[in-house]
């Protein structure tokens, strides 16, 4: 319907179209489309003609928002950068609006002036409705589950519209079709992310929204840091690492004994105490995992460093005897040793056979490494003699030989030297078979003196009672 205003002299509508002798039916305008849905940010073409009666001219042609005059868009700041005029002023009344936003949503009319001052007003206008994207998905999905996406607007769009996805602002080449849903079957951890949809041959791409894939824990590993050779008194940090979705509370494990939660675990002034194997647990509603184990191994110096004698208890002369070092140490420590101190041998054992009462004194050993040294304390050697026969004893032997003949005085000594020979196979069991140990018989005695004493000498004076033992 076309609205005639005539500006001067004002009269009635039906007696302006008696005079010129002209119908209604010589002025309209004609919109291809009353309602048009535009999507933000893109142009819009109205589409329109215009038909008016034989004689006149056309001065102006305009476009307004709403009615009246004082609305022309071509002299709004807000539209005279956006707006094109494609049409004439014969028929074509088209114009493009570009960069449209939602203050762009009113009704539009075209308009055109004559030669005889005529403001023609083209009714019912177009009414523009513009429209955004919106992509419609569910926050959060499981893995290998399936997912539905939708492109969606407010208004209806065309049926030819050609959907375009995008994930993390790159766009789904694969999936561009006239289907306004993406569909994503088996989803998998690599399509989370941040979706949104547009129309092709368009700029606006829709608000992106976030689609989250969960899972359980995956690709658990432990780090130590600083890395490289702990020593005692250092701190150390473990960091579990777990990819997991939601994140996964994490717990740490010495051995099998829980020792702490969180993905960092801290160990300030380290000890040896603290060497072991630790592994991580990464849990979270759909699963958990344990990590490899990672060993931690504590650098120190010697500490605990005693001496152990072996055999213990009574140390006879020609017995065999041994030293034991016991040392703990990171690295092994090497092993010294000393008599007072003199340095008398190396390594953990130190052994002596046929001790003497040269032997005789304290002996500790030295542990050392490259972190540090701690010596023993020191033990004793005592040394007790074989010998049978004190000079008392020799005295009294020769006195009971002289008294008594000389087989009394040998039974004497056969006596003591076969004690001898029961204590020395009772520290050796195979002291029986040594062709180098020494057994006598009394039926020998007479002719093993010299060698039983060693040095023992006794004397005989049957007129006198004077005995005389060298030794």
């Amino acid at each position: 319907m076309l609205m005639l205003v005539r500006m001067a002299p004002r009269l009635p509508l039906i007696f302006l179209l008696m005079i010129h002798g002209v119908s209604s039916a010589d002025w309209s305008v004609s919109y291809s489309h009353s309602h048009i849905c535009a999507l933000k940010d893109s142009s819009v073409i109205m589409s329109c003609t215009y038909t008016y009666p034989a004689g006149y001219q056309i001065m102006r042609v305009f476009w307004t928002k709403n009615t009246g005059k004082h609305n022309v868009l071509s002299g709004d700041p807000e539209y005279s950068q956006r707006l094109q005029y494609l049409g004439d002023k014969q028929q074509n009344c088209t114009i493009r609006l570009s960069h449209v936003t939602q203050k762009d949503e009113h009704m539009y009319y075209f308009s055109f002036t004559t030669s005889k001052s005529e403001i023609w007003i083209g009714r019912p206008g177009v009414s523009l409705t513009v429209t955004d994207l919106q992509v419609e998905s569910p926050e959060r999905v499981t893995e290998g589950d399936s997912v539905r996406l939708t492109c969606k607007s407010s208004c209806t769009l065309t049926d030819r519209a050609t959907f375009i996805w995008y994930r993390n602002s790159q766009p789904l080449t694969e999936r561009r079709d006239t289907n306004n849903q993406l569909l994503l079957q088996s989803v998998r951890r690599e399509d989370a992310g941040r979706y949104s949809c547009a129309l092709h041959g368009h700029t606006y791409i829709s608000p992106a929204v976030h689609l989250s894939v969960t899972y359980a824990p995956t690709s658990i590993s432990v780090s130590i840091s600083p890395s490289g050779e702990i020593v005692e008194g250092d701190s150390v940090t473990l960091n579990c690492s777990s990819d997991s979705n939601p994140p996964a509370e994490i717990s740490w494990f010495k051995g099998g004994t829980f020792v702490g939660s969180g993905r960092i675990y801290s160990i300030s002034k380290i000890s040896s105490d603290h060497s072991g194997e630790y592994k991580c647990k990464s849990i979270n509603e759909h699963g958990e995992k344990y990590s490899d184990a990672v060993t931690l191994n504590i650098m120190y110096p010697p500490k605990s460093v005693s001496v152990s004698i072996s055999p213990s208890g009574e140390i006879v002369e020609g017995d065999s005897v041994t030293l034991i070092c016991s040392s703990d140490s990171n690295p092994p420590a090497e092993i010294s040793w000393f008599k007072g101190g003199t340095f008398v041998g190396s390594g953990r054992i130190y052994s002596i056979s046929k001790i003497s009462s040269d032997h005789s004194g304290e002996y500790k050993c030295k542990s050392i490494n490259k972190h540090g040294e701690k010596d023993s304390d020191a033990v004793t050697l005592n040394i007790k003699s074989v010998r049978c026969f004190s000079s008392v004893v020799v005295a009294a032997v020769a006195a009971v030989g002289v008294l008594f003949g000389g087989a009394s005085g040998a039974f004497v000594m056969y006596i003591c030297l076969t004690k001898r020979t029961n204590r020395r196979s009772a520290m050796n069991e195979s002291a029986i078979s040594d062709p180098n140990e020494d057994t006598y018989t009394a039926l020998e005695l007479k002719s093993t003196t010299s060698d039983l004493y060693d040095t023992l000498t006794v004397s005989e004076t049957p007129k006198s009672d004077h005995h005389q033992m060298i030794t």
